[in-house]
């Protein structure tokens, strides 16, 4: 088995695209980030270390914060010259290579090449695929060797085949043995060629990582800061590091209520196995420190918390005591391993540490901790500003009759409570017909009054949704479609009205889908606004097993709803929640768990373990 940790991921980068206008094609930009971006980012969970080989300018590939390894070799030797640099600058084992204009990479490229390369005893391992010769009607393997998994003890072997003049990806190897792996979706080893490949790209929508990387990459906290009172703090976004003026504990004190003694006096150096009798010298109390030198032979009756006496290091409770009296006590001399039940000053937190570190989210710990301090104001960043509405002429407020066809708007006030609880400032601002002009105005008003706009509806193809247009003349929208279910149209982007500017995240009109949308993706974004730590942000998955069989289509992120609970056996498992539909909102308030079924994900089986990220604190 090949652990990820022992492969570096090289995305091979920087030829130009003929048929693009001599453009380098790993920037040119698909959903709002450049096509290397989108293959770092399916790349990343698959290895341990990453990097990018370049033939030119390597300027603006070192903004994505990982090694770029220029090719060293003269001459245009494409993917072979990208290949040498990887392995003469790898520090792992084995180096796996893709190009920088594939974005559909397979998000298991790595482990089932690393599997097959195993399999064979190889020392590379290469994609193949399987299609169909339009003149005979026969099926035959397509190799893709650029999807490359090697050793990168193979360099000698990479020197020799370019010492003798050849430049062919697929016979550099010579000698070495290869494995062929079979992948079955020939069209994740797709190369972007073409304006009209990278257009009907774009219109494939984006997968959800992706959607999460551009959102996490766009935005910036704000940068007001206020400074409050502890009390006001709670659940408030910390603005800076929080230093700690004092040692805890700022002395070294007794972990228990027993006898303060020295740890030498136990054990073979005062009477073997026999019983040990100390005398009682001193009492110390919490908050009152011992005023009497405690010698070898002797002991101080302390209590918890109590500084303990200089000299002494070890603390024997008092229930393990043989015979206490006013002025001994007797005890076996191994009740205790010397240095027991002391707390050591500063083992909590030394004076000059950080106490806590900016990002972090003022809870009840926390603010405990500020207390224990000392610490009696705290920087936080302002309250984010959300407005919010929804779209659609079918549309209903709570109190207004419902007309045929008409239903009432439940978006906005699931919204509403989830804003609440992320803890922004929000305006609502109702609900805006369907109508170019209203949605304008409102799109405006907005603007001039928050940080982030959140609409619900709007964004789909449908004949009266206008977003689209109008976001065209305010703004940038980065995309507009994702491959998630329930939640495939949601829009992200930026528009400015009269000097004022702010983000959009437009999310879908069906309910399921709209908590979906926002859960997964407003949710963390919005915290990234707030100055959120990743921690925070992120919704870290847990892993059950499936009670049952859950249907699941490939090449799309789906979140079913599901119940987490404990079976006979007593094991935690998960179930669906019934029918899917992405309108049935009552399916909702009976889940306790998103179930997280992966792009590359097919069918479940009864026992399969899946992702859930449970609701609690959430909802």
């Amino acid at each position: 088995m090949i652990n990820k940790h022992d492969i570096t991921g090289l995305i091979l980068a920087g030829g130009l695209g003929t048929r693009m206008g001599q453009r380098d094609k790993g920037m040119l930009p698909l959903h709002g980030q450049p096509l290397a971006r989108h293959v770092l980012q399916r790349l990343a969970p698959q290895v341990g270390q990453l990097a990018i080989s370049v033939h030119a300018d390597a300027g603006e590939y070192a903004r994505f914060g990982v090694p770029v390894w220029p090719d060293a070799l003269p001459g245009q030797l494409g993917p072979l010259a990208g290949l040498h640099s990887g392995m003469q600058h790898a520090g792992t084992a084995y180096l796996l290579t893709v190009p920088c204009d594939s974005p559909l990479l397979p998000p298991d490229l790595a482990a089932r090449l690393a599997a097959g390369l195993i399999a064979d005893h190889a020392d590379l391992a290469i994609a193949v695929t399987e299609e169909i010769d339009p003149a005979t009607g026969s099926t035959v393997r397509r190799p893709h060797p650029v999807f490359c998994l090697v050793k990168t003890s193979a360099l000698p072997q990479l020197d020799a085949y370019l010492r003798g003049g050849e430049r062919r990806m697929r016979t550099w190897h010579g000698p070495l043995k290869l494995a062929e792996v079979l992948f079955e979706d020939g069209a994740a080893f797709g190369n972007i060629n073409t304006p009209d490949e990278l257009a009907a790209l774009q219109a494939r929508g984006l997968s959800v990582p992706m959607a999460q990387a551009i959102l996490a990459d766009t935005v910036a906290p704000v940068t007001e800061i206020e400074e409050l009172p502890l009390p006001q703090a709670f659940e408030r976004i910390l603005a800076a590091d929080i230093i700690s003026p004092i040692s805890v504990p700022a002395h070294d004190n007794s972990a228990m209520d027993g006898y303060a003694l020295h740890g030498a006096d136990l054990g073979a150096g005062l009477g073997g196995s026999a019983p040990l009798t100390l005398a009682v010298v001193d009492t110390i109390l919490a908050g009152r420190p011992g005023t009497v030198n405690v010698g070898r032979g002797q002991c101080a009756r302390i209590m918890t918390g109590a500084v303990m006496p200089d000299g002494c290091d070890s603390v024997v409770p008092q229930e393990l005591v043989l015979q206490a009296g006013e002025t001994s006590i007797t005890l076996a001399p191994d009740c205790i391993r010397p240095g027991d039940n002391r707390r050591f000053k500063g083992e909590d937190l030394m004076q000059g540490k950080p106490a806590l570190l900016q990002g972090k989210r003022l809870g009840p710990a926390e603010l405990g901790l500020l207390a224990s301090l000392g610490i009696a104001t705290v920087p936080v960043r302002r309250r984010l500003r959300v407005a919010f509405f929804s779209t659609g002429d079918e549309l209903r407020a709570i109190g207004e009759p419902l007309d045929a066809g008409c239903i009432y708007d439940s978006n906005r006030y699931t919204l509403l409570g989830m804003l609440t609880r992320l803890g922004c400032d929000v305006l609502d601002m109702g609900i805006v017909k369907d109508n170019p002009q209203a949605l304008e105005a409102a799109l405006r008003g907005a603007c001039a009054k928050a940080d982030v706009i959140l609409t619900s509806g709007g964004v789909s193809s449908g004949a009266a949704d206008f977003t689209r247009d109008i976001l065209a003349c305010l703004g940038e929208v980065a995309f507009w479609q994702i491959n998630m279910r329930p939640g495939r149209p949601m829009a992200f982007g930026r528009i400015a009205s009269e000097g004022d500017t702010a983000l959009l995240l437009g999310l879908p009109g069906n309910p399921v889908a709209v908590m979906a949308a926002f859960y997964f993706l407003a949710r963390p974004t919005l915290l990234r606004l707030m100055g959120a730590d990743a921690d925070t942000a992120s919704l870290p998955p847990l892993q059950v097993a499936a009670q049952a069989p859950i249907r699941k289509k490939r090449g799309r992120t789906e979140f079913q709803r599901g119940i987490v609970e404990r079976g006979a056996d007593g094991r935690q498992h998960v179930r669906v929640t019934g029918a899917q539909g992405s309108g049935i909102l009552r399916s909702m308030t009976q889940a306790n768990c998103m179930i997280v079924l992966h792009e590359a994900q097919g069918h479940v089986a009864a026992g399969d373990l899946v992702d859930v990220v449970l609701f609690h604190g959430l909802m």
